[in-house]
């Protein structure tokens, strides 16, 4: 037998005790009869029932019920749906949008469809849904905090020749200590996100850990590395246990309006895409420079090193019989040296600005999971002690394009350990 139920306030109300869905225009929850046999005289067993069935893992302390809840709104359909589970199992979330800064001549040129989180169309989406579900909602201008600590970081390190994540960064700095830092300031002790990562409470070590969301597709806990303790234990991730289409079947199923509304994929700040041009807009012109091979030998000439990354082929407008590569930029030199496939490949990788989940570097070499980029698989490495701020990881296989500016981040399974930026790739070992 199975019963069906909706939750109000923290109320569970039996809908059906017959086996199969009810259509009451809410989203409905699945519990076995055995499960309700055992909680249905408890208040406080019913509202983990609802938590459960919502595959909201919410058990960590200072969390109570009715708690008021900071939900970071980005007009999409993630924290959207992230909000609405909160509220249905029983706490009051604030919805919050940040305006950042994002150029304006990118912001004129793109079209509608690809104007991100940081458009006003997404405000307005954000403040329709929050109307929707019946929740308060403000909007924080950050722009000033995020140039400083995003768009600069990005120009800054294209400027250097390494590739950034401006995603990390984001996170690092502003979702994750700025924002939560507003919302205590407003007596809210918990932050709320979209984001596709699960974080558990650790009773026996007294530690939260951070784990790969349930769907591997979009799982983003790589960008999460740099969260510590403090961060962990008041952030919630509502959906980490979902899949991305079980999120837009729970936004069609309570009717929200951006159920259907498509993910952006750009640079948040540059909605048109064209970071070139922005580059150029920030820095003027980027002088031009020798492309040479491994060996030394001048095959061309580069338009300036910010537009080439680690292991790049397309646009390098070069004539060659074989297929060539960037497999190094050298700064210093103005220079873009290019090879074959194989020498994109190298035995393992130096990271610094290192950052550990619990706090705690390894003392002994340390066999983990890496991800040297953010689409890239898991592959096997050995992670060795800090020596200051750096640590060196060495490769199982050889790996392609290890780029500076990225993040390599350590994983025990599905646990994130830490990670650190890529400073230099090691070609063998």
């Amino acid at each position: 037998m199975v019963y069906i139920f909706t939750s109000t306030a923290l109320q569970v109300t039996i809908m059906d005790e017959n086996a199969g869905f009810v259509s009451m225009g809410r989203w409905k929850l699945e519990v076995s009869s055995r499960t309700w046999a055992r909680t249905r005289n408890s208040t406080n067993s019913k509202r983990s029932l609802v938590l459960e069935a919502y595959k909201l893992d919410l058990q960590r302390p200072g969390l109570q019920p009715g708690e008021k809840i900071m939900v970071a709104m980005s007009g999409g359909v993630d924290s959207s749906v992230a909000a609405l589970l909160l509220r249905e199992a029983g706490f009051q979330p604030v919805g919050v949008t940040l305006r950042f800064w994002v150029d304006p001549v990118a912001e004129e040129r793109a079209s509608e469809e690809t104007r991100g989180c940081c458009s006003l169309e997404a405000v307005s989406d954000a403040r329709n849904v929050a109307h929707t579900l019946d929740i308060p909602h403000y909007v924080l201008n950050m722009k000033d905090a995020f140039h400083d600590k995003v768009v600069s970081y990005f120009t800054r390190e294209y400027l250097e020749g390494r590739t950034p994540n401006p995603c990390i960064a984001c996170n690092r700095h502003i979702k994750f200590s700025l924002l939560l830092q507003k919302a205590r300031a407003l007596g809210i002790n918990f932050l709320a996100t979209g984001h596709y990562a699960r974080i558990t409470y650790d009773s026996e070590k007294n530690m939260y850990r951070l784990f790969r969301g349930v769907d591997r597709k979009k799982d983003q806990s790589y960008m999460l590395y740099t969260m510590n303790q403090g961060q962990l234990s008041a952030v919630i991730f509502p959906l980490g246990s979902h899949t991305k289409q079980e999120v837009r079947e729970i936004a069609r199923e309570r009717g929200l309006n951006v159920a259907e509304k498509k993910e952006s994929q750009e640079i948040c700040f540059i909605p048109d895409n064209d970071y070139r041009s922005f580059l150029e807009r920030e820095h003027a012109k980027f002088p031009p420079g020798d492309i040479l091979s491994t060996s030394g030998k001048k095959l061309g000439r580069h338009k300036g090193l910010a537009f080439y990354t680690i292991g790049q082929r397309k646009g390098l407008g070069l004539v060659s019989q074989r297929p060539l590569y960037v497999v190094h930029i050298d700064t210093r030199n103005n220079v873009l040296v290019v090879g074959e496939e194989e020498e994109t490949y190298s035995g393992g990788l130096e990271a610094e600005d290192l950052s550990f989940v619990s706090g705690d570097a390894p003392l002994n070499p340390h066999e983990v999971k890496i991800k040297i980029r953010y689409r890239a698989p898991l592959v096997s490495a050995t992670l060795y002690p800090p020596e200051g701020d750096r640590a060196r990881v060495l490769f199982a296989r050889k790996q392609k394009a290890v780029t500076p500016g990225q993040s390599a981040v350590f994983y025990q399974e599905d646990e994130v350990l830490g990670g650190g930026i890529i400073v230099s790739h090691i070609l063998n070992y």
